[in-house]
Parts: structure tokens; C-alpha cells; sequence
């Protein structure tokens, strides 16, 4: 067992498949930096800058990927996904299933999301609800060190396009790169617990199983991500006023562990889904639709991004799922007859 930071444990599940399988490679802008332990050790071949065109690159990997290759291709943030989402959605993600199963993808898509740094509306998206949505997409979202080598490896051993997403209060070097010196005398929310943790041996932790962080009778968090530890932290609140939280960490938001879900909920009959994503068409209502599908009564609320996030910190905080507004939202439900 050993205790990793949650960067430092992703390169260590991705240099643990680079090392047996000589056909995945990495690639994206800046990553001959940003990967320079993994340059030292693979070389210039399989470690490989790209210009600033991620529909380019990320289209240059669909074609990698079918050819034979296991790429891992770096955009550095999610937000810029959407000049490149041509290559995902009408490409990568359909290719089996138009192909008859003859054609096959396996390319990981690695990028980092989350606000909570004060880098506004175009930087600081989650958007791993819209992505889930395209059917032929595995979207992959870890909120520990170990769950983030383990779920790294999974992306590359799986067949298919995953997105695997790493949050930027998780991941200290990019809140240096991208939040740090810039911004003197800003303090930052960073769950140490997610930051830094013990990582077992580097195996595959696998895709579509969700995890219980915490066990309890009376309401059930579901999150994921940088959530999970804010509805860990909501849960220690409340527990001074005797409500008892089960935190559900779903890890992957596609595929969704929907038996997990169900038995979470079953168990308590009360559910609050925390999600940093928008309110609209994400996590959270697919929650509320698997309930309703498996003829569950529950309470239900949710809490999640409900515009667009703003720049300035005061207001950002506002808006995100933090701690408190995760309590508020449990104890209006227990109000609630």
C-alpha cells in the first residue's frame, strides 16, 4: 500500500499499462510537460506533443485507436471539448455499433473539469452529464487516488471510448498550473482525504461498479467526483443533529450502477443526488428516473449547478454543491411529509 497524491496515482495506473502493452501511447498539448516522468521513461514515440487543435488530435486518435493503437489523448480541459466533440459523438462512440461489432474504439479521452478555483463559466464545467447521454461513451469521474489509478487502468484495458475526467481540486498540479501563483492569498476547498490516499496494488477497478463511502439508515447522498466528499463532509454535520447518511460514490456516470442506486435508496427511502454538473439533463435526474423506473417511493431533492458559473469566488461558491447547501437540502427532506 502505498500513499499517492490523485495525479501522481492516474500516471501510475496509465505508465502500469504503458509498460505491459506496447500500443498505448499518450498524446495532447503540453503532455511532453505536464508527462515528463512518463517521456523519461517511454520515450518521444509513445509521449507526444500536439498544436493547440483538439478536434485535430482527438480526431487523429479515433483513427489511432482503430488502426490498432491504445491512445490516451490529453485535453487539458473539458470545456474545450465541445470544438472537438465531432470526433466522440458521431465517430468514436458509433463505430461499433455501426460496424456490427467489426470495428472496435479503445481510446481514453483524459481531462480535467470542476470549478471551485475562480476560473469562470468557460473553464470550470463538469459536463459529464452531457457526455453520458451519447450512447457508445463509457464517462469515468474518481474521487480518490486509489479509484483514480484503478479506473485508469479499466479505461485503457476496455474496447470502447472513455472519458476519463479528474477534478481540478483534486489534481494539485493542475491548481498550480492553473490556479496557483496567479492568484496570491486565495485558499482553495481541496478535500485532502480525495488529494492524497493509499493506493493498493495498481489493478483495474471496474467500470460501471459504484462504491459506499459511508453507511447509514436515514437519507442517501449519491455523488460523484469532488461531491462525494462534500456530501462526506455535509454527512458530518448532520450527523450532530441524528440524521444518519449512506454516501454513494457512482464513479462512473456512464454506465450508472443502477442496482446500487436502487438499494441505497431502498434501504433509507430518502435520497439527496449532489451533483456538480448542470441541474438539466445530468446526474441528477437520472437518479430520479431510475427510481421512478424501479417503482421506488422516495423522497427525492437534489442539488447541483443551476446556471451559468460565475467568475467571481463569492458568487461561484453560490452556485456549486458545497456542504451547506447539501445540509439544507437534507433537512428540508426530512421536513417534508
Amino acid at each position: 500500500m502505498t500513499v499517492m497524491t490523485f495525479a501522481d496515482a492516474i500516471d501510475e495506473g496509465l505508465a502500469s499499462a504503458m509498460a505491459r502493452d506496447q500500443r498505448v501511447v499518450t498524446f495532447g498539448e503540453d503532455v511532453r510537460i505536464l508527462r515528463r516522468n512518463l517521456l523519461a521513461r517511454f520515450g518521444a514515440s509513445r509521449v507526444m506533443d500536439t498544436p493547440i487543435s483538439e478536434s485535430a488530435f482527438l480526431g487523429a486518435a479515433v483513427g489511432a485507436a482503430m488502426a490498432g493503437l491504445r491512445p490516451v489523448v490529453e485535453i487539458m480541459l473539458v470545456d474545450f471539448i465541445g470544438v472537438a466533440l465531432d470526433a466522440l459523438l458521431n465517430h468514436a462512440a458509433k463505430i461499433e455499433a455501426f460496424s456490427g461489432g467489426q470495428w472496435r474504439c479503445p481510446l481514453v479521452v483524459r481531462t480535467s473539469c470542476g470549478a471551485g478555483y475562480g476560473d469562470g463559466g468557460q473553464h470550470g464545467q463538469a459536463l459529464w452529464g452531457m457526455l453520458a447521454g451519447i450512447p457508445g461513451l463509457t464517462v469515468v469521474v474518481p474521487s480518490t487516488p486509489a479509484d483514480a489509478a484503478g479506473l485508469m487502468i479499466a479505461a485503457i484495458d476496455h474496447d470502447g471510448p472513455v472519458i476519463f475526467m479528474e477534478h481540478k481540486l483534486l489534481a494539485d498540479y493542475l491548481l498550480d498550473y492553473l490556479g496557483g501563483a496567479s492568484r496570491p492569498g486565495v485558499a482553495f476547498d481541496v478535500p485532502a482525504t480525495g488529494a492524497t490516499g493509499e493506493v493498493p496494488d495498481l489493478v483495474a477497478t471496474p467500470l460501471g461498479q459504484a462504491a459506499i463511502r459511508r453507511h447509514g439508515g436515514d437519507v442517501a447522498l449519491v455523488s460523484v467526483g469532488v461531491g462525494v466528499h462534500r456530501a462526506l463532509e455535509a454527512a458530518e454535520v448532520l450527523a450532530d443533529d441524528g440524521i444518519d447518511c449512506t454516501v454513494l460514490d457512482v464513479r462512473t456516470v456512464a454506465p450508472l450502477d443502477r442496482a446500487a442506486i436502487v438499494q441505497a435508496v431502498g434501504r433509507t427511502g430518502a435520497v439527496v443526488a449532489v451533483d456538480e454538473d448542470y441541474i438539466r439533463g445530468g446526474l441528477t435526474g437520472e437518479v430520479a428516473a431510475i427510481l421512478a423506473e424501479e417503482g421506488l417511493a422516495a423522497k427525492f431533492a437534489r442539488v447541483a449547478v443551476e446556471s451559468t458559473i460565475p467568475y467571481a469566488r463569492d458568487l461561484e461558491r453560490e452556485v456549486l454543491p458545497n456542504r451547506e447547501r447539501i445540509v439544507d437540502a437534507v433537512r428540508r427532506l426530512r421536513c417534508r411529509r
